[in-house]
């Protein structure tokens, strides 16, 4: 998903709760200020303007719930303006069904019909032109700018590759450009094209395209985390997670590597950085011990940055400084000494290169506590795939590029299942499982059992 979608989805809730403010405001300036002359108000004593806004915020933050549960703030899918306002419709009279059953419940609550009703009607009415005014003014935005436009490669040669080409090239405010138009392309073809210019999306329209093909096709998209989309009139999803949308009149089904994608990134990425800025408060004394006994013992910076990689990314991970200060530059020598022959990685019980210090801090984990840092700057998440060196990376083979799908972590299930002692094709096994099987929920427990066996002082 195009970061420009998110931005606009998230920017929904916000401006949906404003005006639903605002359309409340106005059904009472409306009843006391004009319509008073005609018909004068009662209830104004009862009801003054700062109690009446106080409900009007609560009964707008119920409108934005139903509105969610609705649907009205999905990720990754395109409604109508038409369908759009169907489910504003429906939903703010599902939400008023419930203000009118507390109000009939509670008759001290209510002060006027007008009020009630003309909310109702302000309300949708607000939403759905708010709404289309923020949907034209994005796609003028992206028809201008191609900001939050999907570059796309189209592969078929038949009618249906037309008739999605068509649908493109006239209506622009679709939101998608067309990079290349391929007939029967074999993967070479393809990643000339998705090299330069470069692509988002690979939709694929031909119905006899090879089976083998596809999935050469697919793993392709997903190691360069490109979207993969189909016509649906190929029988195989290839995936567990899919989102049906819509060119035009055609439908297609979107593959997704991880169910971690729209509402589930944001929530996590908020995750993040709340928990990552607690942690690097509560935890400043242990940083400032560690710093001193570190500084006490070698001479060095008390933090190091190591080159790691998240999501096909080079980063400066930090971490305290557990070894000698040129404690890169002796690697080579040791590499006849790695105890890992599973796997790319390199892990030396009694490496020399490390400190009295740095064996205390790595026992107990206390070196990864800067890597907070990189949390809070968005490097990296609380928990997903350990984070490689780019040499490492370079060795992977095509099945372990799957780890690349999402940022790295700085705990993650394999960490946290041992992953010192797993080998490395277990360890690829268990961060699979955790990008296809990725929530909220798995992620506490992650972090619940990291925080266990650091205070048991175990090695993760």
């Amino acid at each position: 998903m195009k970061r420009g979608e998110v931005i606009l989805t998230i920017l929904r809730v916000p401006a949906d709760f404003a005006l639903l403010i605002l359309a409340g405001a106005f059904v009472y300036v409306l009843r006391v200020r004009i319509l008073d002359a005609w018909w004068p108000v009662l209830f104004g004593p009862e009801l003054p303007f700062d109690r009446y806004v106080g409900m009007v915020v609560v009964v707008a933050a119920l409108f934005v719930l139903v509105y969610a549960v609705a649907g009205l703030y999905m990720m990754g899918r395109r409604m109508s303006h038409l369908e759009e306002t169907g489910r504003v419709v429906v939903a703010s009279s599902g939400a008023m069904m419930l203000i009118i059953l507390v109000i009939f419940l509670r008759a001290e609550l209510f002060h006027s019909r007008f009020l009630v009703v003309g909310y109702w009607q302000s309300a949708m009415a607000a939403v759905v032109i708010g709404r289309a005014i923020i949907r034209s003014v994005y796609r003028y935005v992206s028809v201008r700018s191609g900001f939050g436009m999907h570059r796309v490669l189209l592969i078929g040669h038949d009618d249906m590759a037309e008739v999605l080409s068509r649908a493109i090239a006239d209506d622009p405010a679709l939101g998608y450009r067309i990079i290349g138009h391929l007939n029967d392309p074999r993967l070479p073809d393809v990643a000339r094209v998705v090299a330069d210019p470069g692509v988002d999306e690979v939709v694929l329209a031909d119905p006899d395209y090879p089976a083998d093909r596809i999935v050469q096709l697919v793993d392709f998209c997903h190691d360069r985390h490109i979207r993969f989309s189909f016509v649906p009139n190929i029988h195989r999803t290839l995936t567990t997670h899919w989102d049906v949308d819509a060119i035009g009149r055609t439908p297609i089904v979107s593959l997704r590597r991880t169910a971690l994608d729209g509402w589930g990134k944001v929530f996590k990425r908020l995750f993040d950085i709340s928990a990552s800025a607690l942690a690097l408060l509560i935890l400043s004394p242990v940083f400032a011990v560690v710093a001193f006994a570190i500084k006490w013992e070698t001479a060095g910076p008390v933090l190091v940055r190591l080159r790691r990689v998240s999501r096909s990314r080079e980063f400066d991970m930090y971490k305290f400084r557990s070894m000698i200060e040129n404690a890169e530059e002796l690697k080579p020598l040791l590499i006849g000494y790695n105890e890992r022959t599973d796997g790319p990685l390199f892990k030396m019980h009694e490496d020399p290169r490390v400190t009295k210090v740095g064996r205390l801090i790595r026992r107990w984990r206390l070196d990864e506590l800067p890597q907070f840092i990189n949390v809070l700057r968005g490097d990296i998440s609380l928990v997903g795939p350990r984070p490689h060196q780019p040499d490492e990376i370079a060795r992977y083979q095509k099945h372990h590029k799957k780890v690349l799908a999402i940022k790295a972590g700085a705990t993650g299930l394999a960490q946290a299942s041992g992953a010192s002692d797993l080998p490395f094709e277990e360890e690829v096994v268990l961060d699979t499982f955790y990008i296809e099987n990725w929530s909220l929920w798995l992620d506490l427990r992650i972090i619940l059992k990291t925080a266990a066996r650091m205070l048991r002082g175990s090695a993760v």
